[in-house]
């Protein structure tokens, strides 16, 4: 393992650092949504060098790191900054045997922060802007049988530019955490037949029993696609379809997909140019249908499945001591969701991050709905006067002052736009995917209501969150409310949408040898034993969230599921060790809540 001094034992590390493989860190397939069997994982050791912006290629290293968490984090072995006008370079050497003359080798990054160059052999392959989310080249061309190189440059201007970047500042300090700078999720090839599935598109319908399915190809000349789809170990669909087109297929007596019940389809995907099988990949997918609709009382409600359904939920921001934003493992994402399982919420809103494509893959087994948020972005933040006291007293600015919620900037507002489109259509097919929230709190908000309208269009299987918090432009589809502090009241106006509760809570705890920094932390409200923060909270659930929901409370989201560096109101230490609140108290009023309705 890495070597540690004494001070950083506690500071960076977690109960998983000493699980961590350095050689081949992360070595689950990446995308279990479209799986093939072969796959080259290319984490573990690169050479690094962190150059003025402008001093072109390196000649030298500095030394080694180890991919793919950050060059900030304690488990790269660098735990250095990264300012605006620096770049940081990577390096590895790696191996490539050609197949015959019709494979093509893919290069994928499922992650870098934020602006990229790739070269091979010293060739320049191709440029990437974009912190959360994956890309990929072809780079058949480049390659040389026996050794090859990867170079990669980057750039990130972290809270000195416009771009999406979630709560990553220079300098970190209470809600504001340290910066996740270059390749932080897995570097990864595959070799392909040059006509392939580039991906797929899953839609169900549980009303009318059917699934429509399009495997997108690149070419329309002669091929053709075969699925089969299996419930567990029995086959209850096989067919050969066109692919680029969408394929409506019945499943008889079709099981739902809950987080009760999470009952996925096994799914095969064969892809033939004439007689020849040139690809297959493994998928699936989950019958369920997220809805709006009135309750017996007039309530709207949401549905799942087509009965009402209370979302008791948790904000996930995905901070690891020990990675920052990337995890440790894979083990860490699966225990945070069966912890909050086992605590009884049902619902995780992931907080202005995108994880990796596994970490959705297990919510989808496991059984957790997910609201999902777009990292924010601009060019810095709202002030303390309109990000906090005009909507507690009911006064919302209309998003079109731009100004005001400093996006000013044209290419920053376009960049935003695309990267949500791009992220919506990359997670499409997860059904534990409920909701997107593509601002929050006011923060780098514009024309809200237009842009949800927009992802309704693309995609009405799920519900929006269109300004969650602060600035409400009546939008659709909820009157989203966060409390802090200030007693839960029901809101005055516009009561035709649900009423959701969509961050509250926040209470608080320091805990000896398991917090980033114990003179400094920062929480809501503050309190020094486990019995004294459970019987608040037990409080908080009784006097204030459970009469609600009869006059029209339709989900929570409490903050949150741990620590994240001096923010110490989460429901678990930053390093996972503990878990603060009284468990049974805990799980009884969550399944209290979920009977309310």
């Amino acid at each position: 393992m890495l070597s540690k001094n004494e001070k950083n034992i506690n500071l960076f590390s977690s109960k998983y650092t000493k699980n961590v493989d350095i050689e081949k860190p992360l070595n689950e397939y990446p995308r279990p949504i479209m799986e093939r069997d072969n796959w080259i994982n290319l984490n573990g050791r690169y050479q690094y060098a962190i150059l003025p912006i402008d001093a072109g290629l390196p000649l030298k290293f500095d030394g080694e790191i180890i991919v793919p968490f950050c060059v900030e984090s304690y488990l790269s072995g660098v735990q250095k900054n990264l300012s605006p006008d620096e770049k940081l370079w990577y390096q590895k050497t790696f191996d490539w045997i050609t197949r015959d003359v019709q494979t093509v080798t893919i290069l994928h990054f499922e992650a870098i922060d934020y602006e990229s160059e790739i070269y091979i052999n010293g060739i320049f392959v191709g440029r990437n802007r974009g912190g959360y989310l994956p890309f990929s080249f072809d780079i058949s061309s480049y390659l040389t049988i026996g050794k090859n190189k990867l170079l990669i440059g980057v750039t990130d201007p972290t809270d000195t530019g416009f771009q999406e970047r979630g709560k990553q500042v220079l300098n970190p300090k209470g809600i504001w955490y340290t910066a996740t700078s270059g390749i932080w999720q897995t570097v990864w090839m595959e070799n392909l037949n040059p006509i392939h599935f580039d991906t797929i598109k899953i839609i169900t319908d549980i009303d009318k029993g059917v699934v429509r399915i399009n495997p997108i190809v690149r070419t329309t000349e002669n091929i053709t696609c075969k699925i089969s789809i299996q419930d567990q170990k029995k086959l209850v669909a096989d067919l050969s379809v066109k692919p680029n087109h969408f394929t409506e297929i019945t499943l008889k007596n079709c099981k739902l997909w809950s987080p009760e019940s999470p009952f996925l389809y096994l799914m095969t995907l064969k892809l033939y140019v004439g007689e020849n099988n040139v690809d297959n990949v493994k998928s699936y997918f989950g019958m369920r249908k997220i809805a709006i609709e009135k309750d017996n009382y007039g309530y709207p409600r949401i549905f799942l499945n087509n009965k009402p359904y209370f979302q008791v939920g948790i904000l996930d921001q995905g901070y690891f001591p020990d990675g920052l934003l990337t995890p440790p493992t894979d083990q860490a994402m699966i225990d945070d969701i069966l912890i909050m399982k086992d605590l009884g919420f049902n619902m995780l809103r992931k907080h202005i991050k995108i994880e990796s494509q596994r970490y959705y893959y297990h919510c989808d087994r496991l059984g957790m709905l997910v609201w999902q948020d777009m990292p924010s972005g601009g060019e810095g933040y709202i002030g303390n006067i309109m990000a906090f006291v005009l909507p507690n007293i009911g006064i919302h600015i209309n998003d079109k002052k731009y100004r005001l919620f400093h996006r000013q900037n044209l290419k920053g507002r376009q960049e935003f736009e695309s990267n949500l489109n791009s992220m919506i259509s990359h997670l499409f097919n997860h059904p534990s995917i409920c909701c997107w929230v593509p601002f929050n709190e006011g923060w780098g908000q514009f024309d809200a209501k237009r842009i949800a309208e927009n992802i309704k269009k693309y995609d009405p299987s799920r519900l929006v969150d269109h300004a969650s918090g602060w600035h409400d432009q009546k939008g659709i589809d909820f009157n989203s409310v966060h409390r802090y502090i200030l007693d839960i009241k029901l809101p005055k106006k516009n009561m035709n949408r649900p009423f959701v509760l969509s961050e509250f809570g926040g209470y608080s705890q320091v805990i000896s040898s398991h917090v980033w920094d114990e003179k400094n932390s920062f929480g809501y409200k503050m309190f020094e034993t486990k019995n004294s923060l459970s019987d608040a909270y037990e409080m908080l659930i009784r006097e204030q969230v459970i009469p609600l929901i009869q006059r029209g409370l339709s989900a929570t989201v409490y903050t949150q599921l741990s620590d994240v560096e001096l923010e110490v109101n989460g429901v678990l230490t930053y390093d996972r060790e503990i878990v603060k609140f009284e468990k049974f108290m805990m799980r009884s009023l969550n399944e209290q809540i979920k009977k309310s309705l």
